[in-house]
């Protein structure tokens, strides 16, 4: 549907299209970057501490969850191509509720991520020249991002492409560095011990904190995955689909499972995993072991491009979620509009309000921040809602079009076992969750989210039925209802 305006010489002639503008190399590099955060540049160190050398093994399970689920969502979103977001498919599948839940929640996650994201960033410049106010790079990120999600998908798809190779340039760096400190037998002057593949069962072995250790790293290792599913919401903008998508699906975790892996073997063989400082970034130390005296700047010049990178995904990924919702009815139809370029600005600019919300809490002071990590640990959760949705939707898929399935040239494999074993699997990460004295707390405030959004779903319900409108928008196959 396209909503007719005023003669406009600009760009911003309103519509409802969005644009396939992404390319192949776009996709790969979004949800590739998407996965790979600061948590793994700044934060291994601590999850070393705690797990020992058994999350090579936890990043590896969870690698093949998502594998399966990614391969699940990949089918879903190939058997129709007017599946544009999550919601499109919940909707569809589960029905108009469940759009509406995946949506806002999807929306809210990103946003505050993003969020979070631009305030990391303050830190990191922070460490580099402290005088700085912190408001400062606050203000610029939020302001240049979304510059950024006003520009063609094109634009934002190369900016990604790019900050990504830079963080997959810098991972592969610490890999050959580690490989090469093991082949010339390095002596780690901090801790006295050889460099040695040895290291990761000589301390305690493989397993050193036991069961409960290994079961208690699930939970710190599966945000490590967030953003894989970006694919699925880059894919209403991506050009040849039915080639594309496919090949980034097979490859992202398998990318991602080497980079960690990688990285993270490589950095426990030269320092034995007991002897990491926790609060340090393993990779300054490694390449500064390599003799590489600016490592401490050159990694936060790393994690700074890392956390831009992330905000921008979740400032794109948010104002597509706010152009579908708008779309069907449960937002505001002016976030649905687009320009004549594919952009929705209304969607953006609504977004950006939440994302210069980085500015006053940076300026409110220390305990706010702690006040606002506390809230992303509670959005990080959501996450787990999303990928469940997307389970439990291919599980409907199967039930409702036996025929698409059967017609798939891209099938999910063991589809009538696989969406139980990951949503088992979920199920498994909400328990170490709870079991977890961070995430606790954190975990037990998310279903006032759920309420508020049932709430908010029975009104917009009623406003719907009051003017005569459907529930949500219809999805109908290509050349099929309008499209014909």
């Amino acid at each position: 549907m396209t909503q007719n305006a005023a003669p406009s010489t600009g760009t911003s002639e309103p519509r409802e299209e969005l644009q396939r503008g992404l390319s192949n190399r776009h996709l790969q590099l979004i949800a590739i970057g998407g996965a790979i955060g600061t948590g793994l540049f700044l934060g291994s160190g601590k999850v070393i501490s705690l797990t020992g050398p058994s999350v090579l093994f936890i990043y590896a399970v969870i690698g093949c969850m998502m594998f399966f689920l990614m391969r699940a969502l990949g089918e879903l979103l190939l058997s129709n191509l007017n599946y544009k977001t999550f919601g499109d498919i919940a909707k569809d599948l589960i029905g108009p509720w469940a759009g509406y839940f995946v949506s806002w929640t999807y929306w809210i996650t990103w946003v505050v991520i993003c969020v979070a994201d631009i305030i990391a960033i303050t830190s990191y410049v922070a460490y580099i020249n402290a005088s700085i106010p912190a408001w400062v790079p606050a203000l610029i990120t939020a302001a240049v991002l979304t510059i950024l999600n006003l520009q063609p998908v094109r634009f934002f798809g190369e900016f990604e492409f790019w900050f990504s190779i830079i963080k997959i340039v810098a991972i592969l760096a610490l890999i050959v560095t580690g490989i090469v400190l093991l082949m010339i037998g390095f002596e780690n002057p901090d801790t006295g011990t050889r460099s040695s593949l040895a290291h990761l069962w000589d301390h305690g072995g493989m397993f050193p904190f036991g069961l409960g250790g290994f079961v208690l790293g699930f939970q710190l290792g599966i945000f490590s995955f967030i953003g894989v599913e970006l694919v699925g919401t880059a894919a209403a903008e991506t050009k040849d689909p039915h080639k594309n998508l496919p090949r980034a699906i097979n490859s992202i975790v398998v990318r991602v499972l080497i980079f960690y892996i990688g990285a993270l073997t490589v950095i426990m063989a030269i320092t034995p995993w007991d002897k990491l400082d926790p609060d340090q970034s393993p990779f300054v130390t490694t390449f500064a072991y390599a003799g590489f005296g600016a490592a401490a700047f050159a990694i936060n010049i790393v994690v700074l491009t890392s956390a831009a990178s992330s905000a921008n995904s979740g400032f794109y990924s948010g104002t597509r979620m706010m152009h579908a919702l708008a779309h069907d009815g449960h937002a505001p139809g002016g976030f649905a509009l687009t320009d004549n370029r594919g952009v929705p600005r209304r969607a953006v600019f609504f977004s950006a309000v939440f994302v210069f919300s980085s500015v006053p809490i940076l300026l409110l002071g220390e305990s706010v921040i702690e006040a606002f990590t506390f809230v992303t640990s509670v959005a990080s959760t959501f996450i787990l809602f999303i990928w469940s949705m997307i389970a439990i939707s291919f599980i409907q898929y199967l039930r409702k079009h036996p025929e698409r399935h059967a017609g798939s040239k891209f099938k999910t494999p063991l589809p009538n076992i696989v969406p139980w074993v990951v949503l088992v699997f979920f199920a498994f990460i909400l328990v170490t969750l709870v079991l977890a004295e961070d995430t606790r707390l954190p975990l037990f405030f998310t279903p006032i989210w759920f309420v508020a959004l049932a709430i908010m779903w029975q009104v917009t319900k009623r406003r719907l039925v009051r003017e005569g409108k459907p529930l949500t928008a219809a999805v109908e196959l290509p050349g099929t209802g309008e499209d014909a």
